[in-house]
C-alpha cells in the first residue's frame, strides 16, 4: 500500500501565494510521474500540473506561468509552489503518484488539501 498526505492548504486573498506539498510512503517500489488534479464545486476534476521521475513538467494553460511544480525523489515529495493566485484557483487539490509494481503501475491519490482563494 501507498499513502500520499497533502499539506499547506489554507485561505489567502487574491494575489497572494500558497506551497502545498505531498508526501509519498510506503510499499513504493518504483515511483514514477506525480502530479496535482483540483475540482471545485459543481465542477470536474481537472488536471493542474504534473512531473515525471526526470523532471519534465506539464501544466494546465490556466495556470502556466503562475504556478511550479517540483518534487524531491530523495523525499518522495512533490511540491506545488502557487503564485498571483486568482479567486478561480479555488478548490480542492489533490496529488497522486504512479507507482510501478512490476509489471503493472498504480495510481494513488492523496485525500486533498484545501484551497480557498478571497477577491
Amino acid at each position: 500500500q501507498v499513502q500520499l498526505v497533502e499539506s499547506g492548504g489554507g485561505l489567502v486573498q487574491a494575489g497572494g501565494s500558497l506551497r502545498v506539498s505531498c508526501a509519498a510512503s510506503g510499499s513504493i517500489v518504483r515511483l514514477n510521474d506525480m502530479g496535482w488534479y483540483r475540482q471545485a464545486p459543481g465542477k470536474q476534476r481537472e488536471l493542474v500540473a504534473g512531473i515525471t521521475t526526470g523532471g519534465s513538467t506539464n501544466y494546465a494553460d490556466s495556470v502556466k506561468g503562475r504556478f511550479t511544480i517540483s518534487r524531491d525523489n530523495a523525499k518522495n515529495t512533490v511540491y506545488l509552489q502557487m503564485n498571483g493566485l486568482k479567486p478561480e484557483d479555488t478548490a480542492n487539490y489533490y496529488c497522486y503518484a504512479v507507482v510501478g509494481i512490476s509489471p503493472r503501475e498504480y495510481v494513488y491519490w492523496g485525500q486533498g488539501t484545501q484551497v480557498t482563494v478571497s477577491s
